[in-house]
């Protein structure tokens, strides 16, 4: 059995900014309007069900939230430089430079921030800090960059 949220239709979505390092276009800074989808795979329980919407719609939402309206940084990549001088964070990479308000930066623990990586983060969190039910067998979280193009991570839990 499969239990899936899109995050289109359930308001679970976030707008950020980031760049690519040494990609022809997208190494220009650059914003989406992302939109989460879940997935659950697992057997229905006592209660019948696989798992309960509302723990994990309210974990997504949580997410969304630190991310909504941020510069997105890859704290892995060893292309990206961040310093941080007093309320702002200094980026330099392949020979350009930034300066951004401090509180308007969150750095994520990726070696880039691509849907890829990021869905893939979001996967490890989600199995990392909700407690799965003995039903759920794998836990996939899907990242539109927009309609159409979504990268997906799945974490086989048993």
């Amino acid at each position: 059995m499969i239990l899936e949220i899109d995050g289109g239709y359930s308001g679970i979505r976030f707008s950020s900014c980031h760049f690519i390092p040494n990609h022809e276009k997208c190494s220009r800074l650059h914003g989406h309007s992302y939109i989460v989808r879940l997935r659950l795979e697992g057997e229905i329980n006592e209660a019948g069900m696989v798992m309960d919407f509302v723990t994990v719609k309210k974990k997504l939402r949580s997410m969304v939230d630190e991310m909504d309206h941020r510069v997105l940084l890859p704290s892995g990549s060893p292309l990206v430089k961040i310093t941080f001088s007093g309320s702002s964070v200094e980026v330099s990479c392949c020979g350009k430079n930034y300066v951004f308000p401090k509180e308007d930066v969150l750095i994520l623990d990726i070696p880039t921030t691509t849907a890829e990586e990021m869905s893939k983060m979001m996967t490890e969190r989600m199995a990392a800090e909700i407690a799965m039910p003995a039903n759920v067998a794998s836990v996939s979280v899907g990242l539109d960059e927009e309609r159409g193009q979504t990268a997906w991570y799945t974490k086989v839990l048993r």
